[in-house]
Protein backbone atom coordinates (compact mmCIF):
# COMPACT_ATOMS: atom_id res chain seq x y z
CA UNK A 1 0.00 0.00 0.00
CA UNK A 2 1.64 3.11 -1.13
CA UNK A 3 0.67 6.88 -2.95
CA UNK A 4 1.05 8.51 0.23
CA UNK A 5 1.49 12.11 -0.20
CA UNK A 6 3.44 13.91 3.10
CA UNK A 7 4.39 17.29 3.47
CA UNK A 8 7.29 18.34 4.91
CA UNK A 9 6.45 19.78 8.75
CA UNK A 10 8.35 22.82 7.74
CA UNK A 11 5.34 23.67 5.49
CA UNK A 12 2.94 22.79 8.18
CA UNK A 13 4.67 24.71 10.72
CA UNK A 14 3.96 27.87 8.01
CA UNK A 15 0.51 27.17 7.61
CA UNK A 16 0.09 26.66 11.43
CA UNK A 17 1.67 30.06 11.94
CA UNK A 18 -0.67 31.62 9.48
CA UNK A 19 -3.90 30.31 10.58
CA UNK A 20 -2.76 30.79 14.48
CA UNK A 21 -2.50 35.06 13.51
CA UNK A 22 -5.72 34.96 11.20
CA UNK A 23 -7.96 32.72 13.81
CA UNK A 24 -6.29 33.48 17.20
CA UNK A 25 -5.88 30.33 18.52
CA UNK A 26 -4.24 26.43 17.33
CA UNK A 27 -6.40 23.34 17.45
CA UNK A 28 -4.15 22.58 20.50
CA UNK A 29 -6.18 25.57 22.31
CA UNK A 30 -3.04 27.76 22.52
CA UNK A 31 -3.93 31.68 22.16
CA UNK A 32 -1.91 34.07 19.98
CA UNK A 33 -0.92 35.30 23.57
CA UNK A 34 1.56 32.74 25.55
CA UNK A 35 1.50 33.12 29.25
CA UNK A 36 -0.56 31.11 31.86
CA UNK A 37 -3.04 34.14 32.53
CA UNK A 38 -4.04 34.74 28.16
CA UNK A 39 -6.94 32.56 28.57
CA UNK A 40 -8.26 33.46 32.06
CA UNK A 41 -12.57 33.96 31.33
CA UNK A 42 -14.38 37.34 32.09
CA UNK A 43 -16.35 35.46 34.71
CA UNK A 44 -15.44 31.60 36.61
CA UNK A 45 -18.09 29.36 37.05
CA UNK A 46 -18.86 27.64 40.19
CA UNK A 47 -15.37 25.40 41.28
CA UNK A 48 -17.31 22.43 41.06
CA UNK A 49 -17.37 22.53 37.45
CA UNK A 50 -13.60 23.02 37.18
CA UNK A 51 -10.24 21.06 36.56
CA UNK A 52 -7.70 23.25 38.17
CA UNK A 53 -5.32 20.82 40.49
CA UNK A 54 -2.37 22.27 39.44
CA UNK A 55 -0.46 18.63 40.16
CA UNK A 56 2.93 17.43 41.69
CA UNK A 57 6.35 19.00 40.97
CA UNK A 58 8.52 16.94 38.30
CA UNK A 59 9.84 14.00 40.07
CA UNK A 60 6.82 14.08 43.41
CA UNK A 61 4.30 11.60 43.59
CA UNK A 62 0.50 12.91 43.48
CA UNK A 63 -1.22 12.23 46.60
CA UNK A 64 -5.10 11.54 46.17
CA UNK A 65 -7.15 8.51 45.12
CA UNK A 66 -4.53 7.18 42.86
CA UNK A 67 -0.77 7.27 42.00
CA UNK A 68 0.23 6.65 38.67
CA UNK A 69 4.46 5.13 38.60
CA UNK A 70 6.30 5.43 35.38
CA UNK A 71 6.82 1.53 34.32
CA UNK A 72 9.19 1.27 31.61
CA UNK A 73 9.79 3.23 27.99
CA UNK A 74 7.90 1.01 25.75
CA UNK A 75 9.46 2.41 22.46
CA UNK A 76 10.89 5.26 21.27
CA UNK A 77 11.78 6.82 18.15
CA UNK A 78 8.03 7.03 17.17
CA UNK A 79 7.31 10.01 14.22
CA UNK A 80 4.48 11.94 15.44
CA UNK A 81 2.43 8.65 17.24
CA UNK A 82 -1.31 9.39 17.34
CA UNK A 83 -3.73 6.44 16.69
CA UNK A 84 -3.10 3.33 19.11
CA UNK A 85 -5.13 0.30 19.43
CA UNK A 86 -4.18 -3.26 21.06
CA UNK A 87 -4.49 -6.58 19.01
CA UNK A 88 -6.18 -9.88 20.99
CA UNK A 89 -2.27 -11.27 21.31
CA UNK A 90 -1.91 -8.06 23.65
CA UNK A 91 0.90 -6.42 20.56
CA UNK A 92 -0.07 -2.95 19.88
CA UNK A 93 -0.83 -1.08 16.44
CA UNK A 94 0.22 2.48 16.14
CA UNK A 95 -0.14 5.27 13.65
CA UNK A 96 2.08 7.76 12.63
CA UNK A 97 0.20 10.79 11.87
CA UNK A 98 2.98 12.62 9.09
CA UNK A 99 4.51 8.97 7.52
CA UNK A 100 1.01 7.45 7.20
CA UNK A 101 2.71 4.57 8.19
CA UNK A 102 1.69 1.74 10.78
CA UNK A 103 3.75 0.08 13.60
CA UNK A 104 3.14 -3.26 15.56
CA UNK A 105 4.76 -2.99 19.10
CA UNK A 106 5.28 -6.60 20.34
CA UNK A 107 7.65 -8.12 22.61
CA UNK A 108 9.69 -4.82 22.82
CA UNK A 109 10.41 -4.40 19.35
CA UNK A 110 8.74 -1.95 16.69
CA UNK A 111 8.08 -3.18 13.37
CA UNK A 112 5.97 -1.42 10.44
CA UNK A 113 3.43 -3.18 8.85
CA UNK A 114 2.25 -0.72 6.19
CA UNK A 115 1.29 2.22 5.14
CA UNK A 116 -2.11 4.36 4.93
CA UNK A 117 -2.97 5.43 1.17
CA UNK A 118 -3.67 8.78 -0.13
CA UNK A 119 -3.11 10.43 3.78
CA UNK A 120 -2.30 13.93 3.00
CA UNK A 121 -0.64 15.53 6.64
CA UNK A 122 -1.12 19.18 7.24
CA UNK A 123 -0.45 21.22 10.75
CA UNK A 124 -2.88 18.66 12.33
CA UNK A 125 -3.88 16.59 9.22
CA UNK A 126 -2.89 13.06 8.56
CA UNK A 127 -3.24 9.64 10.08
CA UNK A 128 -4.89 9.94 12.95
CA UNK A 129 -6.87 7.44 15.06
CA UNK A 130 -6.74 3.61 14.91
CA UNK A 131 -9.63 0.94 16.01
CA UNK A 132 -9.05 -2.96 15.67
CA UNK A 133 -12.20 -4.90 14.73
CA UNK A 134 -14.08 -6.11 18.14
CA UNK A 135 -14.49 -9.55 16.13
CA UNK A 136 -10.71 -10.05 15.50
CA UNK A 137 -8.75 -11.93 14.18
CA UNK A 138 -12.29 -13.85 12.67
CA UNK A 139 -12.87 -10.34 11.08
CA UNK A 140 -9.32 -9.27 10.35
CA UNK A 141 -9.94 -5.63 10.31
CA UNK A 142 -8.48 -2.46 11.57
CA UNK A 143 -10.18 1.20 10.89
CA UNK A 144 -8.29 3.99 10.32
CA UNK A 145 -9.08 7.66 10.86
CA UNK A 146 -7.21 9.88 8.18
CA UNK A 147 -7.41 13.09 5.99
CA UNK A 148 -7.06 14.03 2.30
CA UNK A 149 -6.71 16.55 0.43
CA UNK A 150 -10.04 17.20 0.02
CA UNK A 151 -11.85 15.52 3.51
CA UNK A 152 -11.36 13.22 6.50
CA UNK A 153 -12.55 9.82 6.23
CA UNK A 154 -12.88 6.21 7.66
CA UNK A 155 -11.66 3.08 6.14
CA UNK A 156 -11.44 -0.35 7.32
CA UNK A 157 -8.28 -2.05 6.19
CA UNK A 158 -7.49 -5.92 6.48
CA UNK A 159 -4.67 -7.01 8.41
CA UNK A 160 -3.39 -10.35 8.47
CA UNK A 161 0.11 -11.83 9.41
CA UNK A 162 1.68 -8.25 10.34
CA UNK A 163 0.66 -6.98 6.95
CA UNK A 164 -1.90 -4.26 5.66
CA UNK A 165 -4.37 -4.85 2.76
CA UNK A 166 -7.25 -3.92 0.97
CA UNK A 167 -8.12 -0.63 2.59
CA UNK A 168 -11.67 0.15 1.85
CA UNK A 169 -13.50 3.55 2.55
CA UNK A 170 -16.32 2.93 4.57
CA UNK A 171 -16.76 6.76 5.15
CA UNK A 172 -15.68 10.03 3.58
CA UNK A 173 -17.02 13.64 3.53
CA UNK A 174 -15.99 14.49 6.87
CA UNK A 175 -14.71 18.24 7.03
CA UNK A 176 -11.29 18.90 6.64
CA UNK A 177 -8.79 21.99 7.42
CA UNK A 178 -5.06 22.24 8.78
CA UNK A 179 -6.76 22.37 12.10
CA UNK A 180 -9.84 21.06 13.75
CA UNK A 181 -10.08 17.37 12.07
CA UNK A 182 -11.21 15.40 15.69
CA UNK A 183 -9.90 12.13 14.69
CA UNK A 184 -10.33 10.02 17.79
CA UNK A 185 -11.71 5.79 16.97
CA UNK A 186 -13.56 3.80 19.36
CA UNK A 187 -15.77 0.92 19.58
CA UNK A 188 -18.37 0.59 22.33
CA UNK A 189 -19.59 -2.13 24.25
CA UNK A 190 -22.52 -2.47 21.40
CA UNK A 191 -20.23 -3.10 18.61
CA UNK A 192 -20.71 -0.10 16.81
CA UNK A 193 -17.80 2.49 15.71
CA UNK A 194 -17.63 5.56 17.35
CA UNK A 195 -15.40 8.71 16.06
CA UNK A 196 -14.76 12.09 17.13
CA UNK A 197 -14.72 14.77 14.68
CA UNK A 198 -13.59 18.64 14.57
CA UNK A 199 -15.39 21.63 12.88
CA UNK A 200 -12.85 21.48 10.26
CA UNK A 201 -11.97 25.20 11.11
CA UNK A 202 -16.26 25.98 10.09
CA UNK A 203 -18.12 26.76 13.01
CA UNK A 204 -21.37 26.38 11.46
CA UNK A 205 -20.65 22.93 11.18
CA UNK A 206 -20.89 22.13 14.38
CA UNK A 207 -25.13 23.04 14.78
CA UNK A 208 -25.68 21.68 11.40
CA UNK A 209 -27.79 18.20 11.27
CA UNK A 210 -26.49 17.98 8.03
CA UNK A 211 -22.48 17.61 7.88
CA UNK A 212 -20.53 15.67 10.08
CA UNK A 213 -18.43 18.07 11.40
CA UNK A 214 -18.33 19.16 15.11
CA UNK A 215 -19.74 15.59 16.38
CA UNK A 216 -19.53 12.65 17.87
CA UNK A 217 -20.73 9.89 14.93
CA UNK A 218 -22.02 6.35 15.30
CA UNK A 219 -21.66 3.80 12.51
CA UNK A 220 -21.53 0.20 11.42
CA UNK A 221 -18.59 -1.44 10.49
CA UNK A 222 -19.42 -0.43 6.91
CA UNK A 223 -19.91 3.32 7.45
CA UNK A 224 -24.21 3.10 7.51
CA UNK A 225 -25.53 5.07 10.44
CA UNK A 226 -25.85 2.61 13.59
CA UNK A 227 -29.23 1.92 14.85
CA UNK A 228 -30.51 3.92 17.68
CA UNK A 229 -28.78 6.91 16.02
CA UNK A 230 -31.03 10.36 16.79
CA UNK A 231 -32.95 10.59 13.69
CA UNK A 232 -31.17 8.04 11.93
CA UNK A 233 -28.35 10.16 11.12
CA UNK A 234 -24.52 9.35 11.16
CA UNK A 235 -23.95 11.27 14.17
CA UNK A 236 -25.11 10.37 18.25
CA UNK A 237 -24.28 14.19 19.15
CA UNK A 238 -23.71 17.50 18.13
CA UNK A 239 -21.93 20.81 18.89
CA UNK A 240 -18.59 20.05 19.64
CA UNK A 241 -15.19 22.06 18.40
CA UNK A 242 -12.99 19.55 17.67
CA UNK A 243 -12.77 15.79 19.67
CA UNK A 244 -10.29 13.59 19.65
CA UNK A 245 -10.33 11.55 23.47
CA UNK A 246 -13.14 9.20 23.82
CA UNK A 247 -13.49 6.70 25.71
CA UNK A 248 -15.86 4.28 27.51
CA UNK A 249 -16.86 3.48 31.29
CA UNK A 250 -19.38 0.26 30.54
CA UNK A 251 -22.38 2.14 28.52
CA UNK A 252 -20.94 5.38 29.04
CA UNK A 253 -18.77 7.68 26.97
CA UNK A 254 -16.85 10.28 27.28
CA UNK A 255 -15.65 12.75 25.05
CA UNK A 256 -12.76 15.24 25.70
CA UNK A 257 -12.71 18.59 23.30
CA UNK A 258 -10.26 21.68 22.85
CA UNK A 259 -11.41 25.05 23.67
CA UNK A 260 -11.21 28.18 21.81
CA UNK A 261 -8.83 30.35 24.08
CA UNK A 262 -10.42 30.09 27.76
CA UNK A 263 -11.95 26.39 28.65
CA UNK A 264 -11.45 22.78 27.56
CA UNK A 265 -13.92 20.39 27.95
CA UNK A 266 -14.72 16.55 29.28
CA UNK A 267 -18.40 15.84 27.96
CA UNK A 268 -20.10 12.53 29.50
CA UNK A 269 -21.75 11.69 26.19
CA UNK A 270 -25.64 10.78 25.71
CA UNK A 271 -27.57 10.57 22.34
CA UNK A 272 -28.93 13.46 20.65
CA UNK A 273 -27.36 16.03 22.98
CA UNK A 274 -26.23 19.27 22.26
CA UNK A 275 -22.75 19.76 23.71
CA UNK A 276 -22.90 23.80 22.35
CA UNK A 277 -20.25 25.10 20.01
CA UNK A 278 -20.08 27.56 18.80
CA UNK A 279 -22.20 29.23 21.16
CA UNK A 280 -20.83 27.79 24.23
CA UNK A 281 -16.99 26.96 25.85
CA UNK A 282 -17.01 25.43 29.05
CA UNK A 283 -20.10 25.55 31.66
CA UNK A 284 -22.17 27.84 30.02
CA UNK A 285 -25.40 26.91 31.25
CA UNK A 286 -27.38 27.64 27.71
CA UNK A 287 -30.84 26.40 27.31
CA UNK A 288 -30.76 23.23 25.65
CA UNK A 289 -26.90 22.53 25.55
CA UNK A 290 -25.13 20.04 27.47
CA UNK A 291 -22.37 21.58 29.60
CA UNK A 292 -18.90 19.57 30.17
CA UNK A 293 -18.52 17.87 33.49
CA UNK A 294 -15.16 19.05 33.86
CA UNK A 295 -13.03 21.79 32.02
CA UNK A 296 -9.60 23.47 32.31
CA UNK A 297 -7.81 26.60 30.79
CA UNK A 298 -6.34 25.67 27.38
CA UNK A 299 -3.16 26.44 28.93
CA UNK A 300 -3.32 22.98 31.62
CA UNK A 301 -4.75 21.01 29.52
CA UNK A 302 -5.19 21.23 25.10
CA UNK A 303 -6.45 17.65 25.77
CA UNK A 304 -6.21 14.22 23.06
CA UNK A 305 -6.59 11.16 24.17
CA UNK A 306 -8.05 9.51 26.55
CA UNK A 307 -9.01 6.36 28.52
CA UNK A 308 -11.00 4.77 31.10
CA UNK A 309 -9.41 2.81 34.32
CA UNK A 310 -9.91 2.19 38.43
CA UNK A 311 -12.73 4.61 38.00
CA UNK A 312 -11.01 7.21 36.49
CA UNK A 313 -10.91 9.13 32.92
CA UNK A 314 -7.15 9.40 32.16
CA UNK A 315 -6.65 12.72 29.62
CA UNK A 316 -3.63 13.50 27.82
CA UNK A 317 -2.64 17.26 27.55
CA UNK A 318 -0.74 18.94 24.92
CA UNK A 319 -0.47 22.09 25.50
CA UNK A 320 -0.46 21.47 29.56
CA UNK A 321 2.16 18.23 29.02
CA UNK A 322 0.35 16.37 31.68
CA UNK A 323 -1.56 13.91 32.27
CA UNK A 324 -5.05 14.40 34.09
CA UNK A 325 -7.15 11.89 36.26
CA UNK A 326 -10.78 12.55 36.59
CA UNK A 327 -12.66 10.68 38.80
CA UNK A 328 -15.97 9.52 37.04
CA UNK A 329 -19.38 7.48 37.72
CA UNK A 330 -22.27 7.01 35.65
CA UNK A 331 -21.72 10.27 33.60
CA UNK A 332 -20.87 12.29 36.32
CA UNK A 333 -17.50 13.93 38.32
CA UNK A 334 -17.40 12.49 41.72
CA UNK A 335 -13.93 14.09 42.51
CA UNK A 336 -11.28 16.62 41.38
CA UNK A 337 -8.95 16.18 38.69
CA UNK A 338 -5.30 15.48 39.79
CA UNK A 339 -2.58 15.98 37.46
CA UNK A 340 0.58 13.77 36.71
CA UNK A 341 3.83 14.10 34.67
CA UNK A 342 3.71 18.05 35.17
CA UNK A 343 6.67 19.50 32.21
CA UNK A 344 8.12 15.69 32.32
CA UNK A 345 7.86 14.57 29.22
CA UNK A 346 7.01 17.47 26.92
CA UNK A 347 3.14 17.14 24.48
CA UNK A 348 1.39 14.22 25.54
CA UNK A 349 -1.09 13.08 23.00
CA UNK A 350 -2.97 9.91 23.44
CA UNK A 351 -3.31 7.16 26.51
CA UNK A 352 -4.78 3.63 26.41
CA UNK A 353 -5.78 1.25 28.91
CA UNK A 354 -3.48 -1.90 28.08
CA UNK A 355 -4.61 -5.38 28.50
CA UNK A 356 -2.60 -5.99 31.42
CA UNK A 357 -4.48 -2.45 33.62
CA UNK A 358 -1.67 -0.11 32.80
CA UNK A 359 -1.74 2.75 30.36
CA UNK A 360 0.28 3.21 27.48
CA UNK A 361 1.30 7.25 27.25
CA UNK A 362 2.67 8.65 24.04
CA UNK A 363 4.53 12.08 23.76
CA UNK A 364 4.34 14.58 20.73
CA UNK A 365 7.18 16.62 20.73
CA UNK A 366 7.86 15.54 16.97
CA UNK A 367 4.88 17.36 16.02
CA UNK A 368 6.62 20.30 15.12
CA UNK A 369 5.14 22.11 18.21
CA UNK A 370 7.84 21.56 20.67
CA UNK A 371 11.48 20.74 21.26
CA UNK A 372 12.10 16.94 20.88
CA UNK A 373 14.05 15.19 23.00
CA UNK A 374 16.67 12.10 22.69
CA UNK A 375 13.95 9.17 21.97
CA UNK A 376 11.24 11.16 21.00
CA UNK A 377 8.97 10.71 20.16
CA UNK A 378 7.69 7.55 23.11
CA UNK A 379 5.74 5.31 24.70
CA UNK A 380 5.61 5.27 28.24
CA UNK A 381 4.13 2.33 30.61
CA UNK A 382 2.10 3.84 33.53
CA UNK A 383 0.76 1.53 35.99
CA UNK A 384 -1.56 2.46 38.78
CA UNK A 385 -1.89 1.89 42.38
CA UNK A 386 -4.06 3.66 45.23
Amino acid sequence: MGGTRVRQRGRAAVVLTALALAAGCSDDGSATTAGPGTSAPSTTPAPSSTGTTSGPAPGTSQQGPVKLTVASTVATGIDVPWGLAFLPDKSALVAERDSAKIKRIAGGQVNEVGEVDDVDPSSEGGLLGLAVDPGYPGKPYIYAYYSTGDDNRIARITYQNNKLSDQQVILDGIPQSAVHNGGRLRFGPDGYLYAGTGDGSDRPNSQDDGSLGGKVLRITTDGRAAPGNPDGRLWFSKGHRNVQGLAFDGKQLYAAEFGQNTWDELNAITAGTNYGWPAAEGVSGLDGMADPIAQWHTSDASPSGIAFAQGHIFMASLRGERLWAIPVANGKRTGEPQAFFTNQFGRLRTVETAPDGSLWLTTSNTDGRADTRDGDDRILRITISH
